[in-house]
């Protein structure tokens, strides 16, 4: 097997992440899987598996701080994988401070920078150390409001590429920036300069899924004429980001609280992408969360 040919994904990210759950779900799919290994072994061990005579078509290696001085050459050790020609791909785990908090205080764990001190100490400490990284990943995944389960799916379904598919897979995410910005969203288009179905007493309890909040949403000029826009730029650079060999795009749809306008445009965009072919998700991240409260403006 020559170098191109053997499928490598290094998974890396904050500690609390997910990085288990990621390894968990590819070794579902037949990739062979070796957790905290020194970055400084990494060359040797894609070379092992490039020249196991097509037994190992598919690696995947969690690199992490427990590798202590080691973690500091992942960069270079990266590096030295392109350089070889290896087909590699970097998946990076993030979350939420509150997030990282809650899942350390639930385990009773200590953060590996910080064992004697704040917990929030050593989560701000390790995303310094680690931007580098992130900014070089191919794929992020925000896990702060995924459970184990749904990140497991969520990254057999990114690699589910290795099953034949060659078309960049995009997620649609909607979402309410009275919750935050999805940690990874490669696009943002905030859509609170449209008419609020908030304030019709008959839309407030339903989401943009409905048809009477749709055709609310885009009953208008405004909304019309930025669909129309909006859509012609995707339709531009998507193809784009393929060419530049962009796996993931993930789309971030935001109003205040994510239960109508960005639902609605959402489903619009999702819908236009699967008719150009793409491989779509379409998820509403808060639409359900300001129901019990009726405060989604």
């Amino acid at each position: 097997m020559d170098n191109h040919e053997l499928e490598l994904v290094v998974i890396t990210g904050l500690s609390g992440a997910g990085r288990t759950q990621s390894m968990q779900s590819l070794e579902d799919q037949g990739f062979f899987c070796v957790d905290n290994l020194p970055p400084t072994f990494l060359v040797k061990f894609a070379e092992l598996c490039a020249q196991s005579q097509g037994k190992v078509s598919k690696a995947a290696i969690v690199c992490d701080l427990r590798g202590g001085e080691f973690f500091s050459s992942l960069s270079e050790a990266l590096n030295n994988l392109e350089k070889e020609g290896f087909h590699l791909e970097v998946l990076f785990l993030d979350a939420s401070d509150e997030t990282l908090i809650r899942r350390y205080k639930e385990s009773r764990r200590r953060h590996p920078l910080s064992p004697q001190g704040r917990v929030l100490d050593g989560i701000q400490a390790e995303r310094q150390q680690l931007e580098e990284l992130r900014i070089r990943a191919d794929n992020i995944i925000d896990t702060s409001n995924l459970s184990a389960q749904q990140l497991r799916s969520q990254v057999a379904e990114l690699f589910s590429r290795a099953q034949g598919l060659e078309q960049m897979a995009v997620s649609v995410i909607s979402f309410g920036f009275k919750y935050g910005i999805p940690l990874d969203a490669d696009l943002v288009m905030d859509v609170r300069f449209l008419p609020n179905p908030f304030y019709v007493e008959m839309l407030r309890p339903l989401t943009g899924e409905h048809t009477l909040v749709q055709d609310y949403v885009f009953g208008n000029r405004i909304a019309q004429e930025f669909m129309e826009k909006y859509l012609a730029l995707l339709e531009y650079i998507l193809p784009n980001y393929v060419i530049e060999g962009k796996t993931h795009l993930v789309i971030g749809i935001g109003c205040t609280g994510g239960q109508h306008r960005s639902v609605a445009i959402a489903e619009r965009v999702g819908q236009f992408l699967i008719e150009r072919d793409y491989a779509i998700s379409v998820k509403h991240r808060d639409s359900q969360r300001n129901q019990k409260g009726g405060t989604a403006r």
